[in-house]
């Protein structure tokens, strides 16, 4: 069988990023150009900046992917890009290189869902098995799906209102934790107590997840602390937080997979890559002989490849998109 590689592209938030991708399984190269030091001084990511560093690094990160795979973009099969959700400036700099890649290189166009992308970056560790339940954990997304087949979702839940890595972030900004503060949290978590007595959100038999509350528990307990002159003991509220997050996630993910009757689970997200998370999860999934993987590390975060990886399957399923293809900064997964 002829073997197909799929060009991807992601430029959905502070990521540029293109790679190929043999088969849907197989990284050939990947290039990220990031922006967490442009963004870190303003304590997040700024959209109209992060756009203009788009526009800067896409055509280098296309030339360099391409040099470091040693190919060219005719021995292509198709470009695959993230067409949403994400921020409208920053996926419009993919969507337009892609199109114009598409149109110069007469190759297929695949529009391809930013959490689908998420969700098939496990496919880059091994071939996912069905059903299964995917557990997407990121900054913008926290969200529970079922999955019979490649690219059959079925939203079983999802955040109210913050995503986890949404909270992690302002948590670490109330209590001082530069951004990102999703990964220094995750290594207070090791070393601090769990001391700090906090909410546990949204603890009802639904799918769905609510970390506003837990935000302001947090803000509200700083607060207090402040004001009767405490010191705030960062490692000990840091494990505190992160129990409580990692408690309400395990706890409904392994409600659906009980009463989905499902025995595969994969998490996604660049919360995925969280110590804390990895290690409860593979508690609970062992003890209930669960299979589950989790990405590599360096494909929890925004890459090229697993936009590849999913635009693999999309392609094979004849899912393409014409030269009209817009993005879209909100959309739901389908």
């Amino acid at each position: 069988m002829k073997d197909t590689y799929i060009f991807g592209i992601e430029s959905s938030c502070d990521e540029t990023s293109c790679s190929i991708v043999k088969n849907g399984k197989e990284e050939i190269a990947t290039v990220i150009s990031s922006q967490i030091d442009v963004h870190k001084n303003f304590g997040g990511v700024v959209p109209e900046i992060a756009s203009r560093h788009h526009v800067k690094n896409i055509t280098m990160v296309i030339d360099e992917c391409l040099e470091k795979a040693n190919m060219k973009l005719e021995d292509m099969d198709a470009i695959a890009v993230t067409y949403g959700p994400g921020l409208i400036g920053s996926l419009l700099v993919g969507v337009e290189a892609a199109k114009t890649l598409a149109y110069i290189y007469n190759k297929p166009l695949i529009p391809v869902h930013h959490i689908s992308g998420h969700i098939y970056a496990n496919q880059l560790v091994e071939e996912m098995k069905f059903p299964l339940i995917a557990l997407i954990i990121s900054g913008g997304h926290t969200e529970l799906i079922y999955m019979k087949d490649h690219y059959s979702f079925e939203k079983l839940g999802g955040t109210l209102d913050d995503a986890v890595g949404e909270c992690y972030d302002k948590v670490a900004r109330v209590i001082g934790i530069p951004y990102p503060g999703g990964p220094t949290i995750d290594k207070y978590a090791t070393e601090g107590e769990d001391t700090y007595s906090l909410p546990l959100p949204l603890n009802d038999h639904s799918y769905n997840f609510s970390f506003s509350g837990l935000k302001s528990a947090v803000i509200n307990l700083v607060h207090n602390e402040e004001q009767r002159g405490n010191p705030i003991r960062k490692k000990d509220l840091a494990t505190s937080f992160q129990n409580t997050v990692v408690e309400i996630i395990c706890r409904k993910t392994m409600q659906a997979l009980e009463e989905k009757e499902v025995k595969n689970l994969i998490i996604a997200g660049g919360v995925a890559a969280n110590q804390g998370l990895r290690h409860k999860i593979s508690e609970l999934c062992e003890e209930r002989g669960i299979h589950y993987t989790f990405p590599q590390m360096k494909y929890c975060t925004d890459n090229a490849a697993m936009i590849a990886a999913s635009g693999y399957f999309a392609y094979q399923l004849g899912r393409t998109a014409d030269l009209t293809l817009n993005p879209k900064s909100s959309e739901p997964l389908k």
